[in-house]
């Protein structure tokens, strides 16, 4: 009770804060929605802007009700500790009193746990730019509402909590997102890999380089993309996937709608980006092997597209995935694990499920013909560490995924080639973290 009560009082205070904020300074604010990739599309639209335009981002994946007061001000999570929230609010008030240099620009992430949480957020937050990144078919956190739809509501908030006139930004392939542009009084960009977007990626691929022993090494991908007359090549380094495309096609149709050149935003973004930890990063492992690290969370679209990665490596080794639980899925959980399963059994030589949930793809993987030797479960992410350590060879390509509470990055930092340098490469590494069993 003592906690919740803290936990209140203090969320109504940095809100207020914020607020005054906002009234005070008059940043213009740039709000990302979507039930996957908002934390890698803020950071490259960060990374987009910062060299054209005065912009603060959200650190980390700060989208709550907490998390957007604090990007607001500036300031940290302090977990349960009392003094660090006493000088949060101090700071604020500081922020209010005197007269701070302070951004002309907020990116904001923006994401809803349960029902409410993002409604209460845009009821004071009014954006100028709205980004939609993408609605799967059963996203995450769809548990805590009544159907798939109700989740896809909320999460639009943001759409129709903006400034007339403003910037929409689409995700021109997923449908859903689309028809929010349908009769917009808002500017409407698209981006995607369909010919009908405004900003559209194409050949993408991998990009790899030889070793001493002729062995195709991935370093990451290269797309180009082209926005009306203008073209440019994009590289995203140490990290794979489309899952890495979507964000950068964003930045370049946010940026596009500020009049930053594409030259200028291509540039930005070969040179300075780097794709936050956990998110399909590759990471070398012990024993000359590969790992994919996407560790970060998961839901079914997540682990079908990084499934589909996996398969389309040019590998020397064997290809294993190691598949923790999908949470927050309600009644869609069992079909879902089942399906993810299945894939992986066409995608993958070896298949290790970490928790209860996933034990529902070593089913899938058995029913779609994966042979049962191939197939290894475990209850928690250490055990699958350590026996993961002992099955690699060198070669082998890795793919590590699961959602947050499973803590899958364990698995990463047991069989990574240098452990060493975990913090600042893997999720999670904070004390709050590293300290729960």
């Amino acid at each position: 009770m003592i906690k919740k009560l803290f936990k209140w009082v203090v969320l109504s205070l940095i809100t207020a804060e914020a607020k005054a904020v906002l009234r005070k300074y008059q940043p213009r604010i740039i709000a990302i929605t979507g039930s996957v990739g908002k934390t890698s599309t803020k950071d490259a639209i960060y990374t987009a802007l910062k060299n054209s335009l005065s912009v603060r981002k959200s650190a980390k994946s700060y989208n709550s009700d907490f998390g957007v007061p604090l990007t607001i001000l500036d300031r940290e999570t302090f977990w349960n500790n009392p003094l660090g929230w006493t000088l949060t609010l101090l700071e604020g008030v500081k922020l209010l009193v005197l007269n701070y240099p302070f951004p002309s620009w907020l990116i904001l992430e923006v994401g809803a746990d349960k029902p409410g949480d993002l409604r209460d957020i845009m009821s004071w937050v009014k954006p100028d730019i709205v980004v939609v990144t993408r609605f799967p078919d059963v996203p995450v956190h769809v548990e805590f509402y009544e159907s798939i739809e109700a989740l896809f509501a909320e999460e639009a908030a943001p759409v129709f909590a903006l400034k007339t006139p403003g910037v929409l930004v689409l995700n021109n392939d997923d449908e859903r997102v689309r028809a929010f542009g349908d009769g917009s009084p808002h500017t409407v960009y698209t981006y995607g890999s369909t010919p009908s977007a405004n900003v559209r990626s194409f050949d993408e691929a991998v990009e790899y380089t030889p070793d001493s022993e002729g062995r195709l090494i991935p370093l990451g991908m290269k797309f180009d993309i082209i926005a009306g007359d203008r073209q440019a090549t994009l590289h995203v380094r140490d990290a794979l996937g489309m899952q890495h495309v979507y964000p950068l096609l964003a930045a370049a149709a946010v940026g596009l709608s500020q009049n930053v050149p594409l030259a200028a935003i291509a540039d930005s973004l070969n040179k300075e980006h780097n794709t936050p930890p956990g998110r399909m990063k590759l990471v070398r492992g012990e024993k000359d092997t590969f790992l994919i690290d996407d560790t970060y969370n998961s839901s079914p679209v997540a682990a079908r597209e990084a499934l589909l990665t996996l398969g389309s490596l040019k590998a020397y080794g064997r290809k294993i995935a190691v598949l923790g639980d999908m949470r927050e899925l309600g009644r869609y959980s069992e079909e879902e694990h089942k399906k993810i399963g299945a894939l992986a059994a066409e995608k993958a030589d070896i298949l290790i499920t970490v928790g209860d949930e996933a034990r529902f793809m070593a089913e899938g993987a058995l029913d779609a013909g994966m042979k049962d030797e191939n197939i290894f479960q475990y209850e928690e992410s250490r055990s699958a560490g350590k026996f993961l350590e002992t099955l690699i060879q060198k070669g082998d390509f890795v793919l590590v995924k699961g959602s947050q509470s499973i803590r899958m990055e364990r698995i990463v930092e047991e069989v990574m080639a240098h452990p060493e340098d975990r913090v600042g490469t893997l999720v999670r590494q904070e004390p709050q973290w590293t300290q729960r069993l």
